[in-house]
């Protein structure tokens, strides 16, 4: 006689998640181990990220379906960046926090999430409700979209988004919002590296001034590839950047 509960194998659980793309984004190294191991187990594909920053830097070349949040994150939390993935891509959202207060919850819920779980938590209670929300998924669309033309260079969705003269779009990390946000400020005037770091780092007297060239050639790149058009800024030796204003 077969057991009750043999529907129900380790090998069953493994095929519930398969093919699933899912990034965890939790700044505890050992409970994102954890997790995405628990996860890999299950059969889907996923990834561990630590911040909102390495969230935003991986969606900018690849794409998953849906997102395991926590809330408690260095920097931006998961709030704010449920608010952000909500207004960018149709991607599940899942928010995985100590916070079990039914405000926290409907909070949570009311910026996008799409289910709120509580920690401590149990790797079947997460898989069923991945399961739950992989069949209510729509067909995956790009982060990059087109929007109406504009004619100039703006930023948009709180300054998350980078809006292009041809109207096309481009979710960006909150870094390059940072550095963006400085330059638009001052169009065609010179912004020395200092304004320009403490504009993408909240922690400035930590942060090689290197780094800053590495975020601006990483940012002409994704505008090149995303947008099609070349970003209208201007390295000046030993003076910082300058927004040249310019559409191509």
């Amino acid at each position: 006689m077969q057991d009750e509960d043999e529907g129900t194998t380790p090998t069953t659980a493994r095929r519930d998640l398969h093919g699933l793309r899912v990034w965890v984004v939790e700044d505890d190294p050992e409970l994102l181990a954890l997790s995405v191991d628990d996860l890999r187990w299950r059969g889907a594909e996923a990834m561990g990220l630590d911040s909102a920053e390495a969230l935003y830097r991986a969606l900018a070349v690849g794409r998953c379906d849906i997102v395991v949040l926590d809330v408690g994150l260095p920097g931006e939390d998961g709030y704010a960046v449920a608010r952000h993935l909500r207004r960018i891509a149709d991607i599940g959202i899942v928010m995985l926090t100590g916070r079990g207060s039914s405000h926290e919850m409907a909070h949570g819920l009311s910026l996008g999430a799409d289910v709120y779980l509580v920690k401590p938590l149990d790797g079947d209670l997460l898989a069923a409700a991945l399961t739950s929300l992989r069949r209510r998924l729509p067909a995956a669309a790009p982060i990059a979209h087109a929007a109406p033309a504009t004619g100039t260079w703006r930023l948009q969705a709180d300054g998350w988004d980078l809006c292009a003269p041809n109207g096309a779009v481009l979710a960006i990390t909150r870094a390059e919002r940072g550095f963006l946000r400085a330059l638009l400020a001052a169009p065609g005037r010179p912004v020395e590296r200092d304004a320009l770091i403490a504009a993408v780092t909240d922690e400035p007297w930590d942060f090689d001034p290197h780094r800053l060239e590495v975020l601006v050639h990483r940012l002409r790149t994704r505008v090149r590839g995303g947008i099609g058009l070349t970003l209208p800024v201007r390295a000046l030796r030993g003076a910082g950047y300058l927004w040249t204003d310019e559409a191509s």
